[in-house]
């Protein structure tokens, strides 16, 4: 499936980062204000697996970051009535897809979070480009558990190039994939130049 991810700007509405989720493993990135990103779409899995794997995990609560000093709750969005995925309320917080993988579970988990803010203000994915191949963070549960994931590569993908491996996985492990948007603000285009995806897997 293609990964296309638009940016436009909408200067008299309140900046907030919308997930937009339909039957294809597509997601877009579509600010309502000026450098706000929007809209992933997903291929949701509900799939339990053993406790070792996955199986009697808590809802994701916090995702921390060291290295960049994130500190971020983890809002729970579904979808909205036309079928988009709903938004996080804060730059400062991070949208993870309740009816898709948990952190943790076997497949592919995938959380996004702002790219920048009206005014200059920092939003929790701004360095997000830094992380190495190495570096951890960690996700704390509802219950009380924390699972450390380990960055195994980041990539930088073109709108209109294929994307079906940032939300599928066949290997039988559990993985967690950071999702944002990055580069130059084209004016013509209205869009972001490219979109960043950090790839990482459970320790």
């Amino acid at each position: 499936m293609r990964l296309k991810i638009l940016l436009r700007r909408a200067p008299f509405i309140a900046a907030f980062t919308g997930f937009a989720l339909f039957a294809t493993l597509l997601f877009y990135f579509i600010p309502q204000n000026e450098f706000v990103v929007d809209n992933v779409v997903v291929a949701p899995s509900k799939e339990q697996v053993s406790l070792s794997e996955g199986q009697g995990l808590g809802s994701p609560i916090r995702l921390k970051i060291p290295k960049i000093n994130v500190d971020a709750a983890v809002e729970y969005v579904g979808l909205t009535p036309d079928g988009a995925m709903d938004v996080p309320k804060s730059q400062d917080d991070v949208a993870w897809y309740e009816p898709g993988t948990r952190p943790g579970e076997k497949g592919s988990a995938v959380i996004a979070g702002h790219y920048g803010w009206k005014g200059g203000e920092p939003s929790v994915f701004d360095s997000l480009y830094t992380l190495r191949k190495g570096d951890k963070l960690t996700i704390e549960d509802d219950k009380g558990e924390i699972i450390t994931f380990v960055v195994r590569e980041s990539r930088r993908y073109d709108p209109n190039v294929d994307a079906s491996d940032v939300f599928g996985s066949s290997d039988g492990k559990a993985h967690l994939n950071l999702v944002t948007c990055e580069g130059e603000w084209d004016e013509v285009s209205q869009s972001y130049s490219k979109r960043l995806v950090v790839f990482t897997d459970k320790e």
